[in-house]
């Protein structure tokens, strides 16, 4: 899924208030932004997204209903 629909489901959903999905909608951007940086630029951020989903912990931990 692109960046765009990624982001038009966030909206719709009101999903801005997610940070997975937000985390998501990260990656896909620079999926799509892969071939234009850097081999070095891409790699720091894709570390910086990944820390930020390692920070999020077990985040769906008593939501599992409204996630899965």
């Amino acid at each position: 899924m692109d960046s765009e629909k990624i982001g038009k489901y966030i909206e719709a959903t009101g999903g801005i208030s997610k940070p997975w999905l937000l985390l998501q909608l990260r990656l896909a951007k620079l999926q799509e932004r892969r071939y234009t940086i850097s081999p070095e630029e891409y790699a720091m951020e894709l570390a910086d997204i990944h820390e930020d989903l390692m920070n999020l912990g077990e985040w769906w931990v008593g939501r599992e209903d409204e996630v899965f």
